[in-house]
């Protein structure tokens, strides 16, 4: 080999020890870069209000919906609004008339106050129905129902039957889930001024969010007996969920999808249902109610069939000829069959 080559090749050798041994110290000198916090980015301009959440049509506003932030003053526009300019109580109780995104802006045009027209059709979701219902001060939660709270719809109602007893009462859950747009004429909940505190106060009607079937059925609920509230709490219902999938009225999304199983919860959380009632009649409550009800020609009893020492007449032949039947007292069994009710003596027989 030549040796101008060799030489070469050791001089490069040397070059590549040396570059090696110098990064090794450097690396080995240098401690561990220390992450510091990231200075923070002060906004140069005014403080507009945002929305803290998705609100889609139909949304009534609360305390936890809105809030300031600063806005850069170059993207500023004149329909938004200013905390200089804006009063928080007076935008309660609007509601969403354009679908607003998480930390987007609101602008004028996207609340319609009470008042305004077309307000209560802007609180309506797509194919729903505004329905008032009368209740009475302990039918309606003492007052405790707000705008944009859940209840559930119970009848209560006597069931007379074709008998002569006394009636059935019963109890039943109606509806689920419905949305309250409006307490009397208000949307907005009532709040003292001087505490700040939510006032609940009685009211004769209030105006829910139903569809059109369910509309048809509180409309005739109204003339079978007395309506009054249950309200729902605010946390999922999980056994409703259930009966929801197996129902099939709410589509559980193909594979694993976080905003499809998202938005199944929501449409299950919005959706008003009818159908499947629970009840409860008046037996469930006192020994001394009914259980069904009483069947044609029953005397007023508490059951389909009873015994006991109820005196009837029996009438027996006459000891001899010419002479009046003899008439005595003796317990009887009723036996109701259908609506068809028999009286057997069981008189002199032990």
């Amino acid at each position: 080999m030549d040796s101008r080559k060799v030489i070469l090749l050791v001089g490069a050798l040397i070059v590549a020890a040396l570059t090696a041994f110098f990064a090794r110290t450097l690396l080995m000198g240098s401690g561990a870069p220390i992450a510091g916090a990231a200075p923070a980015v002060v906004i140069d301009g005014p403080e507009v209000l945002v929305a803290t959440r998705a609100l889609p049509v139909g949304t009534i506003i609360d305390a936890t919906a809105l809030q300031f932030k600063p806005w850069p003053k170059e993207l500023v526009d004149n329909a938004y609004y200013l905390r200089a300019n804006v009063d928080m109580t007076k935008l309660q109780g609007t509601v969403v008339r354009n679908p607003i995104t998480a930390g987007q802006p609101l602008t004028q045009g996207a609340l319609v106050k009470p008042g305004d027209r077309g307000f209560l059709a802007a609180a309506l979701g797509p194919g729903m129905r505004a329905v008032t219902v009368p209740v009475s001060a302990q039918a309606g939660v003492s007052g405790f129902v707000f705008p944009g709270d859940r209840i559930d719809l119970v009848l209560t109602q006597a069931v007379a039957g074709g008998g002569d007893g006394p009636p059935l009462k019963v109890s039943e859950t109606i509806v689920r889930n419905m949305r309250v747009l409006a307490a009397d004429q208000r949307t907005d909940q009532s709040v003292d001024e001087t505490t700040g505190k939510t006032v609940a106060k009685l009211f004769s009607s209030i105006t829910v969010e139903a569809t059109p079937k369910i509309a048809e059925q509180i409309a005739v609920a109204q003339t079978l007996g007395s309506l009054s509230l249950s309200l729902r709490s605010i946390a999922d219902n999980t056994l409703e969920l259930e009966q929801a999938i197996a129902s099939g009225s709410v589509k559980v999304p193909e594979g694993v999808d976080p905003k499809a199983e998202k938005a199944m919860l929501v449409q299950l959380a919005t959706q008003p249902s009818s159908g499947n009632p629970s009840y409860a009649t008046g037996a469930d409550v006192s020994r001394f109610q009914r259980r069904s009800v009483p069947g044609k020609g029953a005397s007023a009893g508490f059951g389909s069939m009873s015994s006991g020492p109820a005196p009837v007449q029996v009438i027996a032949p006459a000891p001899f000829p010419g002479a009046a039947p003899v008439v005595s007292m003796g317990p009887v069994v009723r036996v109701a069959r259908g609506n068809n009710v028999t009286a057997v003596s069981v008189a002199g027989k032990n």
